[in-house]
């Protein structure tokens, strides 16, 4: 009760500083910000008719706060604007030596190019592809190039200690599948230990199944499995271990495992030897030689198609290589945060939005540094639903009660399909920002971030269903 009270007295005090004249908190709005007990000081909200510029709503809008996985439609919009939206990233094989008879006597490189979306089928793509130019054998190495993007220290744990999760994987020239296997675990059959099935499998990987069977209730998150490389110098030995209950069945989980480079060699080599393809070498990392001749290039997924991926379906380090591309883009190869930094801060320049302290990490959200203010974010959408690429950036936004990260949000009669918004939530930190297409026909740009203990588990959606409802009333 005392949360409540508190909230609402400082509802009652924020006055004319804290909102715009004009610009009134809507009263659904503030009633759900006292009963969940969230203090205004805490939310940023900017909303504004995209048509005529008019500010609707503002409420804390130059504050700069944590703006977790929002923070993406600035740096897909920004990739979009500076590259166009047919940009391709390029993965090329190139020879070491003569090629006769299908045999490459020498050396394969494999050059990345920074290609966000190396699925592992569009891997199989890229080896078939070498295939049908007649290569059948190479007698030397494959030979990793990866040097289009400079070397990243920081670890995958850095952010929550969870380096086996997808979404900690971290940006690399030639990273493929997102350096994520499948593994599916088979409790039955004759086996003192349940069946392990990777998928894909890359050569050098070396599991060692420490898994029991067990009983009890099946827990749907993990199914009580752990992933341990217990030697950091060896990363292609990986540990599975745990108690599995049976009463999970067949149970599948994708974990990033390994390094880039061997992950992209192991899966290559075996995809290679699948297609009736040899290697007589091994691994190898090196820069590609000016003599190398090229033998195949491959195009990625055109940039239009990538943000729509990497915002509906909030992919971290997708969003993480456009970064790194708009820093190619401004200041040429390696590829760094800090340019893709700065080639971010030279386009807002250039656009006139304003970077009161702003704060930009790596572009995708996952970060405890990242700020931005809601007007500055606002400010931004308002550019981009007046590009030129307004439908490809409107297009790659989660649609109301459909797909991507609203697929079950905002299904109320009349909203299904009209509001395009990113989501974003880490913890203590809930945020919404892109557009809404109001029942009377209007657009409205909107951001919301609420950073408040506990906001990601709840309070900060029912903050926002409010402001959204009311939005859409207009």
């Amino acid at each position: 009760m005392l949360n409540r009270l508190t909230a609402l007295a400082a509802l009652l005090a924020l006055g004319a500083h804290g909102l715009a004249q004009g610009a009134q908190l809507p009263p659904a709005v503030s009633r759900a910000m006292a009963r969940v007990g969230v203090p205004a000081q805490r939310i940023s909200i900017y909303v504004h008719d995209a048509s005529t510029n008019e500010v609707v709503v503002d409420l804390n809008s130059d504050a700069a706060r944590s703006p977790a996985s929002t923070i993406k439609v600035l740096t897909t919009f920004a990739a979009l604007d500076m590259l166009g939206p047919a940009y391709t990233w390029k993965t090329r094989a190139y020879a070491g030596g003569p090629v006769e008879n299908g045999v490459l006597h020498g050396d394969l490189y494999l050059v990345g190019g920074g290609d966000p979306y190396m699925t592992d089928e569009r891997w199989w793509s890229f080896v078939q592809g070498l295939r049908e130019r007649g290569l059948a054998k190479i007698t030397g190495d494959v030979v990793i190039d990866n040097t289009y993007f400079a070397p990243i220290t920081a670890s995958r744990a850095a952010f929550d200690a969870q380096p086996f999760r997808s979404y900690n994987v971290l940006p690399d020239a030639l990273m493929v599948n997102f350096q994520s296997s499948r593994f599916t675990v088979n409790p039955f059959g004759q086996r003192s230990r349940p069946q392990i099935v990777v998928s894909p499998l890359p050569a050098n990987l070396e599991l060692k199944n420490q898994v029991r069977l067990g009983t009890g209730r099946c827990n749907p998150a993990d199914g009580g499995l752990v992933f341990d490389m217990p030697d950091r110098t060896d990363p292609n030995t990986l540990v599975v271990r745990g108690v599995f209950p049976v009463s999970c069945g067949v149970y599948s989980v994708t974990r990033a495992i390994m390094t880039a480079p061997d992950y992209a060699y192991g899966t290559f080599r075996t995809m290679w030897t699948q297609a009736g393809g040899a290697i007589d070498g091994a691994a190898r990392m090196a820069p590609l030689p000016s003599d190398a001749r090229l033998l195949f290039e491959f195009d990625s997924l055109p940039l239009s198609e990538v943000i729509r991926l990497v915002n509906k379906f909030s992919n971290n380090v997708m969003a993480r290589h456009l970064l790194l591309t708009a820093g190619i883009a401004e200041f040429g190869p390696p590829a760094s945060a800090e340019r893709g930094r700065n080639a971010t801060l030279a386009w807002l320049a250039r656009r006139g939005i304003r970077t009161n302290g702003f704060v930009l990490e790596n572009g995708s959200g996952l970060s405890r540094t990242e700020r931005v203010s809601a007007r500055g974010l606002g400010e931004m959408l308002d550019v981009a639903w007046h590009s030129p690429f307004m439908p490809e950036f409107a297009a790659s936004l989660p649609l109301s009660a459909t797909d991507g990260t609203l697929r079950n949000r905002f299904n109320s009669p009349g909203m299904h399909g009209r509001i395009r918004l990113k989501t974003g939530r880490i913890d203590d930190v809930s945020a919404l920002a892109g557009f809404v297409n109001a029942a009377s026909g209007r657009t409205y740009v909107v951001v919301i971030m609420i950073n408040h203990p506990g906001a990601h588990a709840g309070s900060g959606e029912a903050i926002q269903a409010e402001l959204i409802r009311w939005v859409f009333g207009q």
